[in-house]
């Protein structure tokens, strides 16, 4: 965001900080190479830059595109939904923050998403991520995260995150943006180690390599506070959170086949 490089920021660090510098924080891949690109000049981002940098990243040769950004309305869905075709194409992995308005995307749209305009079909290579708590309980989503047992795909850490801010400092922050580039950053490693794995490959991988709650009853995030229980496998459709070891694991397999 350019009015605020706060943000940008802090999730630049979750994927790649400095490992070796004892400063505080390591980032889950601090060997990748980050491309930063400015999509929200101040609130909500336009269609036209958001196409503009899907399309920018994937001819530069971005592998994966991390997306903490999301909105309500989508005015030019289409021209969104072209760039997503491009990098579909091109074998680019986005990862998509689901919102942190405590709704359900199976029933409320939150874009940019994978499904294109006028019945069209679907992206291929998009993961969307709810965000979780360091609880192993029934409080283990975030109270702000969006879900959804389709459109969203599995939850990451994404509460109270320290990580990099401007002028040298860190800063804990919540939020699916910061869950997101969890995920793109575990992407990020498996491929720094298994390059090979197509971009498909990588998502299946990182979809059943999940810690399986499917049938844990956990408090469904509600802006109005009221604590219903759902089974995870109500709440996205892995019924999981992303695990790093099982994911390199399965890819050696992958690989090996």
């Amino acid at each position: 965001q350019a009015s605020d490089p706060s943000h940008g920021t802090h999730v630049a660090g979750i994927i790649g900080a400095d490992a070796n510098n004892e400063v505080g924080t390591k980032g889950i891949c601090p060997t990748s190479q980050l491309m930063i690109i400015r999509v929200v000049p101040g609130g909500d981002e336009r269609d036209k830059d958001v196409a503009m940098g899907y399309r920018y990243a994937s001819k530069m040769g971005a592998k994966v595109v991390n997306c903490s950004f999301g909105k309500l309305y989508s005015p030019y869905k289409e021209m969104v939904d072209d760039a997503v075709r491009f990098a579909d194409q091109n074998g680019v992995l986005i990862i998509h923050a689901a919102g942190n308005d405590a709704a359900n995307n199976d029933k409320i749209v939150h874009y940019p998403d994978k499904t294109y305009a006028n019945a069209q079909g679907q992206a291929n290579n998009w993961i969307t991520v709810g965000s979780s708590t360091k609880y192993n309980t029934k409080y283990l989503l975030s109270s702000f995260s969006n879900y959804g047992e389709v459109e969203v795909d599995l939850f990451a850490p994404g509460s109270d995150i320290l990580s990099t801010y401007p002028t040298s400092e860190l800063e804990e922050n919540s939020g699916t943006s910061m869950a997101a580039p969890v995920v793109s950053g575990v992407a990020a490693l498996v491929w720094s180690y298994y390059p090979e794995l197509s971009a498909e490959q990588l998502k299946e991988i990182l979809l059943l390599s999940v810690i399986d709650y499917s049938n844990t009853k956990v408090i469904r995030p509600n802006e109005e506070g009221k604590k219903r229980k759902k089974k995870m496998k109500d709440l996205c459709a892995t019924g999981g959170v992303i695990n790093a070891l099982t994911a390199m694991k399965l890819a050696e397999e992958y690989v090996n086949r």
